[in-house]
């Protein structure tokens, strides 16, 4: 068998040549591409691979350069930061302080202010009036403690007197119902009627006549002494309101906000009527018809006449009227009371024929009466009218009423208001006349 020469030599391993080229290669990565020797082809081959899978690694990108602040800058911004994170602290501290102040009234001063809510006012209106009125500080932080605490629905309309040093918690319950609502005294004077105090109650803060005239004429108040009072006329209570001094809630403006309600003024009045009429006065009123009894039963009236003559409270309180506008002083009450029986119980003069009662049927006060004003045609008109007018003409005092249960007994039937400021009185009509035309006669 013939053989090749280049066989004959020892057979290198192929495994141990492709090491040998990695580990050359790798050698020349290492080396930072130092050659050694002749460069075999397939090392260099191998060489190109290896380098393109490294060049990721290789090629690292440059760093970016440091800026760097000296020392100093770099302590103002340190030292601005400190002061601008102090200021806002104490800022809203002092802001937090402000806050709590105006809710809890810390540092507020002892002074009290009126305050009117009206029934239209909401939470945002009543914290512009209280800041108004110096209460509040912040109106937006009492809206929203308002909305907060429900407040808005706890506050009623009302005048109220409130104090500073009051916290948004005591305001809230000063605006509510009659918790420190304003007050004042009020007096109403004997011989008064209807119209005058309801004017002066409307002028003084109260109530606005227009409320007082519709509760007085529709309001079916459970006394006694109005039973048979019929409802509708607005003087439907003459007489029964009590002249004395009152103390009501006021408010500065009635026509929005009434001081206190017209139903809970009038019973004032007539629950003081009733105190003051009390059962000691009304047995004087059997007493009076045992007296008037005799003396129509002497002047010759029939019994239905005497029956329908006698007096019930109502009727003295009506005669008690007309004293209390005749007469110039306490002390002649009681004998302005015996004209006016006198002459109820009398044929000859069946007219009262009192002045007084001519005013109130014309419905206003006047200094004189004319002729054509004393016929004016109403039931009060007692020159026209005979017996007692309709009802009150005023609301007579408790000396006015006693006078009218005891009246003096006399035997006059006239009387008129002479110089010295006192009623003149007499027994016949010439006495009278004479009267009238002497210089005593205030005319």
């Amino acid at each position: 068998m013939e053989h090749n020469d280049w066989m004959d030599g020892p057979n290198p391993e192929p495994e141990q040549e492709i090491d040998d080229i990695i580990r050359s290669a790798r050698q020349d990565f290492q080396g930072g591409g130092a050659q050694r020797g002749p460069v075999d082809p397939l090392q260099l081959r191998h060489q190109d691979v290896y380098a393109d899978l490294g060049s990721d690694e290789e090629e690292a990108e440059p760093p970016e350069p440091e800026y760097r602040d000296s020392g100093i800058g770099r302590g103002w911004k340190v030292l601005i930061y400190t002061l601008l994170v102090l200021t806002f602290s104490v800022l809203l501290a002092l802001f937090g302080w402000y806050c709590a102040d105006d809710v809890l009234a810390l540092t507020k001063s002892d002074r009290v202010v009126s305050v009117t809510i009206s029934e239209q006012d909401d939470a945002s209106v009543i914290a512009s009036r209280l800041h108004q009125k110096g209460l509040v500080r912040y109106p937006w932080l009492f809206r929203f403690y308002c909305w907060f605490s429900h407040a808005e629905e706890k506050i009623d309309a009302g005048t109220y007197e409130l104090n500073n040093l009051y916290d948004y918690h005591a305001l809230v319950n000063g605006m509510r119902g009659n918790t420190n609502r304003a007050t004042d005294t009020v007096t109403i004077p004997e011989g008064y009627d209807c119209a005058q105090i309801f004017a002066l109650l409307e002028e003084r803060g109260v109530c606005a006549e227009a409320e007082l005239y519709e509760a007085a004429a529709n309001t079916p108040f459970d006394y006694d002494f109005l039973k048979g009072v019929p409802y509708g006329e607005k003087n439907r209570l003459e007489g029964y309101l009590f002249p004395d001094t009152y103390e009501f809630y006021i408010s500065n403006d009635v026509k929005a906000v009434p001081g206190e309600r017209a139903e809970q003024v009038l019973v004032k009045f007539l629950d003081n009527y009733e105190k003051r009429f009390d059962g000691n006065l009304r047995e004087g009123i059997d007493e009076l018809n045992g007296k008037l009894r005799e003396k129509m039963t002497a002047e010759g009236f029939t019994a239905e006449e005497i029956e329908a003559a006698m007096m019930d409270e109502n009727k003295i309180v009506i005669v008690a009227s007309l004293i209390e506008k005749e007469s110039a002083a306490v002390s002649e009450s009681d004998t302005i009371a015996s004209v006016i029986y006198n002459r109820l119980c009398s044929k000859n003069y069946p007219l009262l024929e009192i002045d007084a009662s001519v005013l109130y049927a014309l419905g206003e006060h006047k200094e004189s009466l004319t002729s054509q004003d004393l016929m004016v045609d109403s039931p009060y008109n007692t020159r026209r009218y005979p017996g007692l007018p309709a009802g009150p003409i005023a609301n007579p005092g408790l000396g006015s009423i006693r006078a009218a249960l005891y009246p003096e007994d006399t035997d006059y039937y006239f009387y008129a208001l002479g110089t010295d400021g006192k009623h003149h009185f007499s027994e016949t009509y010439q006495e009278h006349e004479q009267f009238l035309e002497s210089a005593d006669y205030a005319g």
